[in-house]
């Protein structure tokens, strides 16, 4: 066939991604990333599907259109990376609208351009130190964790942020926004302990027994949750255990540029979730991001590592999983309540794993439900909503989804990533009740 239109947008052929070969020493060439920019964002300027994703794309294009010849050749070079300050790998904007992906002949890969400019500029230490102690602080959450469980700093960190005036205070010492959600960190949760299941039935794709990767989410902010999927779990006779002393799958660390810290996390992780796989067990998280980190970025960030080969194919979504054991007739329909009306957030990194609407189907199971998906971004995106230089975004982001939860008036928020509808409630006119969908699950069966 003639390559006439080899230019065009779109293709026949499934997408796919190629290596992040950050190891090597043109990844971060600061010229040849500059360069590289020029042409993707040159494609993007001819494009512009993407302009409502984030905004990243807004400022690209308002870069361009207030230069003087309205195109990239009259833009300064040193704004490209205003663009990049304003990405959070969401990657929405790879999976879901950009025709121009691998294999097409551009092979545009926005996200992981976007990840190589934040590489450059860590390394580079472009910050002010306030915001780069900050970032520091807030992307190493397994020791944030710790610090704020320690007597004293628990005390005080519950003092200032339920002070208007201390919040406002801190805001100038820290760089974190004075009016972001602030995270609980709870000091001390009973860690449920599953009953041992006899008769486990596996499938083509799941062998009915799970660990539980807590990740530092449910280790450090709600262990509730934890608990929940270990008892909606229990409840469709899976086997389930609680991976120990695991880490945080570096996701904030990846967001911030630091890929040596996110190898680090890696090689910590990696030999624990090997265990549980060779001895029959698949891999559950209830953040998207952590399930993401492995599935993708990972094994995308060291492809020649055959462990991450081997993880990315037993890691599950859990609601992915619920819907593969419901497929073979192996999932408990016995509900006891409804769950009313649900206004639920489809969390961007659960998207891009393209597994489906495997939440909402399973919410719509339980009787005298009704779930209305809403598909546009909350805005929090780690730690972008709590950044005094960011929050702002994140609240315009938030709007168009806080809108339509207001107007539905619904019994239940809820969204697959906790820090989503976190961040919905806090913009939301109505404050809705906000759960995580497993924990709705967990309500509808009536189970304690």
């Amino acid at each position: 066939m003639s390559d006439i239109f080899s230019d065009k947008e779109g293709g026949l052929e499934a997408p796919t991604r190629h290596p992040v070969n950050w190891k090597e020493d043109s990844f971060w060439d600061k010229e040849g990333f500059l360069k590289e920019s020029e042409r993707v964002y040159d494609v993007c300027h001819t494009c512009r599907r993407c302009v409502s994703l984030c905004e990243s794309f807004p400022t690209l294009f308002d870069l361009i259109d207030e230069s003087e010849t309205f195109e990239l050749d009259s833009v300064d070079k040193n704004d490209f990376q205003k663009v990049v300050d304003e990405c959070y790998m969401c990657d929405l904007c790879y999976q879901t609208k950009c025709p121009y992906v691998p294999p097409h002949p551009w092979a545009l890969d926005f996200p992981h351009l976007m990840l190589r400019g934040k590489a450059i500029a860590y390394q580079e230490k472009n910050k002010s130190l306030k915001q780069r102690a900050r970032d520091s602080a807030l992307t190493s959450t397994d020791s944030l964790g710790k610090l704020m469980k320690l007597p004293l700093v628990d005390i005080t960190y519950e003092a200032i942020s339920k002070s208007p005036k201390a919040r406002k205070i801190a805001s100038k010492i820290t760089g974190v926004h004075e009016e972001a959600p602030w995270p609980n960190f709870e000091k001390s949760v009973k860690t449920y302990i599953p009953k041992s299941i006899e008769n486990v039935t596996a499938t083509d794709k799941t062998t009915g027994k799970v660990a539980l990767f807590t990740g530092c989410y449910c280790r450090n902010n709600d262990a509730e949750l934890a608990n929940d999927l270990l008892k909606v779990f229990e409840h469709n006779n899976i086997e389930t255990r609680v991976i120990l002393d695991d880490k945080c799958c570096g996701m904030p660390k990846l967001d911030l540029g630091d890929l040596k810290s996110v190898e680090n996390l890696m090689k910590h992780n990696v030999p624990k979730l090997l265990q549980e796989i060779d001895e029959g067990f698949d891999i559950i998280s209830l953040v998207p991001s952590c399930v993401l980190m492995f599935k993708q970025e990972l094994p995308l960030l060291f492809d020649e590592n055959d462990d991450l080969k081997k993880i990315k194919q037993h890691i599950f979504d859990p609601f992915e999983y619920l819907s593969d054991r419901e497929s073979k007739g192996l999932m408990n329909k016995s509900f006891k309540n409804s769950l009313g009306k649900i206004a639920y957030q489809v969390a961007c990194h659960q998207r891009v794993q393209n597994i489906g609407p495997k939440t909402k189907e399973l919410l719509e199971m339980v009787p005298d439900t009704e779930v209305q998906a809403i598909e546009r971004c909350s805005g929090h995106d780690g730690t972008y909503a709590v950044r005094e230089e960011t929050h702002k975004n994140s609240v315009k982001i938030a709007r168009p989804v806080t809108r339509k939860v207001d107007e539905a008036e619904p019994d239940h928020l809820t969204s697959d990533c906790p820090l989503a509808a976190k961040q919905i409630q806090h913009v939301s006119k109505n404050k809705p009740d906000s759960a995580h969908p497993i924990s709705l699950i967990k309500k509808a069966y009536g189970v304690d």
